[in-house]
């Protein structure tokens, strides 16, 4: 009866640190192709899981590890990058109420290709940087990059 309780305590925190490992990064550009002198929009989105949050980009507490997210790519300009605003939970873990993300959060931002612009495609770099936590516990923090391409006309 004992191991089946610790078995099952075990499971259960396995499974939980498992999700925290199942936080999504996926982003995109608005348009498949950019002509030169032009921007385009583009977006970085963080898909939590149910039963995980992550520190938005300003947790409010000192103890949180927030959110960032980086944007460049070789001979653009990324810029104007949006951090949304969280939602003020408080946890098991926590006196204070903590500033969080939960469920798809979109961070949009511009990318401009110079009329110079050398290539016939861009290629745009994003690393977002997270602490995953449950309702009692956080986890050591995250980075994920990803890619973003269009053609250049």
């Amino acid at each position: 009866m004992k191991n089946g309780f610790i078995f099952s305590i075990l499971f259960f925190a396995f499974c939980t640190a498992a999700s925290a490992q199942n936080v999504s990064v996926t982003g995109s550009l608005a348009k498949p192709a950019v002509a030169r002198g032009t921007a385009t929009k583009a977006s970085v989105v963080l898909a939590i899981p149910s039963g995980l949050h992550v520190n938005s980009s300003r947790p409010s507490s000192e103890f949180a590890i927030p959110t960032t997210v980086s944007v460049s790519g070789s001979g653009l300009k990324a810029g104007g990058l949006t951090y949304p605003r969280g939602r003020n939970r408080k946890f098991q873990f926590s006196e204070s109420l903590i500033n969080v993300y939960e469920g798809r959060v979109v961070f949009p931002f511009t990318v401009t290709v110079p009329a110079n612009f050398k290539g016939s495609a861009v290629r745009v770099n994003a690393t977002v940087r997270y602490q995953a936590c449950t309702e009692e516990v956080c986890y050591p923090p995250k980075s994920k990059t990803i890619t973003m391409t269009a053609r250049v006309e």
